[in-house]
């Protein structure tokens, strides 16, 4: 039988997809033809293996290079806004593992002190620990009785904070496997890096690409090293773009430098530039700018506090 989409018939044997047979997609993931059973698609591999490899490759390089509607983070989930990817600008709640602004943090802990309430988590509502070895028991208990990935995450970061690899890397590992894609962007980081762990290209460009399809500007970064360096300069500035317009500016610190070097256009320095502003643009809120002068205040006191001591 010829190449070709055929959604009623077996691409092997011909036979129709009627009454009582039932056609199945080919294994490969190519969205391109069906068989009538596990026979019939291996007689025809051989026949069809080039085809599907360059088709699968296809979809998934659409699906990598579709620019995300938003970065990993997401929106606020009060005041549903998205949450700046400058992780000074929110705050993790360890009571519930969601991540909401400094602006609906700050109302909350405002409204709480000036009417001499509890202060309490501004979206779970359960009161705020009083100690961070409280609020890592918090962490683990949403380990241990929800198998939170976020939390997992949050856990494993600590770890390598701590420079336990390993630890960290297990944590990561299956909250990657739970879906969470920051968890996804660690583990690619490590197996990249070689960082605790014998490095693997592979490994870390699978889990560095699903953490890119799942809005993660840095995953994008790491990505676009690894294609510049394998001398693929248009899919590392396409990664590169897709990141500025999630907002990060470390990506136009790299486009940058290649249009000095001539190796990319003043034009696509310029989009980059639009793209990122546009996305920055949509995280503020004037409660996010009252939060951000507070903390600014609190800085400014505690550096006076040290200089004193």
């Amino acid at each position: 039988m010829g190449e070709g989409r055929t959604d009623e018939v077996c691409a092997c044997c011909g036979i129709a997809g009627v009454d009582d047979i039932k056609l199945k997609d080919c294994d490969g993931g190519c969205d391109l033809v069906k068989y009538c059973g596990d026979e019939c698609q291996e007689n025809n591999r051989e026949h069809h293996e080039e085809e599907c490899k360059r088709r699968k490759a296809e979809l998934h390089d659409k699906e990598l290079f579709t620019q995300p509607d938003g970065s990993h983070l997401g929106e606020c989930p009060i005041c549903c806004l998205p949450l700046s990817l400058d992780m000074k600008k929110s705050r993790v709640m360890g009571c519930c593992c969601k991540m909401i602004c400094i602006g609906c943090s700050f109302a909350n802990i405002e409204r709480e002190i000036e009417g001499g309430l509890e202060l309490r988590c501004a979206f779970c509502r359960e009161p705020m620990p009083n100690s961070e070895e409280e609020a890592e028991k918090y962490v683990m208990k949403r380990i241990e009785e929800h198998d939170d990935p976020v939390a997992m995450t949050q856990v494993g970061k600590q770890h390598q904070k701590e420079g336990d690899y390993g630890k960290a890397l297990g944590y990561w590992t299956k909250a990657a496997e739970l879906g969470d894609v920051d968890a996804h962007f660690w583990v690619g980081s490590l197996y990249y890096k070689g960082q605790g762990v014998e490095k693997d290209i592979t490994k870390a460009v699978y889990h560095l690409e699903q953490a890119a399809i799942g809005g993660h500007s840095d995953a994008r970064v790491l990505l676009a090293d690894y294609e510049e360096v394998n001398g693929r300069l248009e899919r590392a500035v396409k990664h590169l773009l897709i990141a500025a317009n999630l907002g990060d500016d470390t990506p136009l610190i790299f486009i940058k430098m290649l249009v000095e070097a001539g190796r990319i256009s003043e034009e696509d320095y310029a989009a980059a530039l639009r793209g990122y502003q546009a996305a920055v643009n949509e995280t503020k809120s004037a409660e996010r700018e009252k939060a951000e002068v507070y903390d600014a205040a609190l800085m400014q006191a505690e550096k006076f506090r040290q200089r004193e001591l």
